[in-house]
């Protein structure tokens, strides 16, 4: 395999930073899934912990980092999942954390960060925009700005699922993987690709948050102007060109996906599965909804990312799920 900014063995020494509830979480196959959608199903569920999603194996990394060279201060821009996760790291070891956010993200998230003890700043704009004054808070303050995906330690954190899912289940077909920054297509397709070359890396994106699928297919940089998806989560318009030049080594393909089939996705995780999950978390089951045929009679896994879900707007897109009780 060419060579990506990763290294294996630091994805193995990150194993021994991150909070061991982060670590070893479920692959299993799930046998109801399989018949609506024709293959054999195995997920990989990043759910059942603190900030119920991926983001803290990349943020325990790089909060053991800064507290290892007595820095007390971070700021990060997040559309709600890093931010929770650096706020979890960062209390842990006596770190104060901004988050910059746009007013607009989930309420549900943004509640959590401050539950979380982080300072929370929102902006009237997208993603992008908390990017530029997260960028600007640093530079005034002198604090260290956790950029994700770009910051290599939340690569390698995130790098850690791979190396679980290649001890666990090293027989597979194709991996389906959330695209959005890229932290965690290029983490585990990193690792799938070192340890089972064979397998398929698939990373999936919504068809109306397209910017790193575009760059992948066409080799460059893709930059949109804005977005349009319930998967908040992937939704950056400006793909940052280190990440893709690690994406264009390890990814076999980038799959754009409707917004009908995320929710349908959701959907069936939620009937057949018992798992509510965000958007972002569907997209390689809306992957499989849209291309039946090409993943007909193969095992395919997919990583559940995250289930930080606004219950009101989860209850509209899927339909019969159920409330929270008094």
């Amino acid at each position: 395999m060419q060579e990506t900014r990763l290294d294996t063995a630091r994805i193995r020494a990150a194993r021994r930073v991150i909070d061991p509830v982060f670590l070893d979480t479920p692959l299993y196959r799930c046998e109801a899934l399989e018949a609506g959608l024709g293959c054999t199903v195995s997920i990989k569920l990043e759910t059942a912990n603190p900030v119920r999603s991926f983001k803290a194996r990349g943020t325990e990394v790089v909060a053991s980092l800064l507290a290892d060279n007595g820095s007390r201060a971070a700021v990060c821009a997040s559309a709600g999942n890093l931010g929770q996760a650096l706020a979890w790291s960062g209390r842990g070891r006596g770190i104060d954390v901004t988050v910059v956010a746009s007013r607009f993200a989930t309420a549900t998230k943004l509640d959590r960060i401050r539950a979380l003890g982080a300072r929370l700043e929102l902006v009237h704009g997208d993603h992008e925009m908390a990017r530029e004054r997260a960028a600007a808070i640093a530079q005034y303050d002198g604090i260290r700005l956790v950029e994700d995906s770009l910051d290599i330690e939340t690569c390698e954190g995130t790098a850690t699922i791979g190396l679980e899912l290649m001890d666990t289940e090293p027989s597979f077909d194709a991996v389906l993987i959330a695209l959005g920054g890229g932290a965690l297509a290029t983490g585990v397709g990193h690792v799938v690709k070192a340890m089972a070359p064979e397998a398929e890396v698939i990373c999936v994106q919504p068809l109306g948050a397209p910017a790193m699928a575009q760059s992948w297919r066409r080799r460059r940089v893709v930059t949109t102007d804005s977005t349009d998806t319930i998967a908040d989560g992937v939704a950056g318009r400006h793909p940052v060109p280190d990440v893709l030049d690690d994406l264009l080594v390890v990814a076999d393909d980038a799959v754009l996906v409707q917004e009908a089939s995320i929710i349908a996705g959701m959907r069936m995780l939620l009937r057949h599965a018992g798992l509510v999950v965000e958007p972002s978390a569907a997209l390689g089951v809306a992957a499989i909804i849209e291309d039946r045929d090409r993943f007909a009679g193969r095992h395919v896994v997919t990583i559940v990312c995250g289930s930080n879900v606004d219950v009101d707007a989860y209850h509209r897109w899927v339909g019969g799920a159920p409330k929270p009780g008094p």
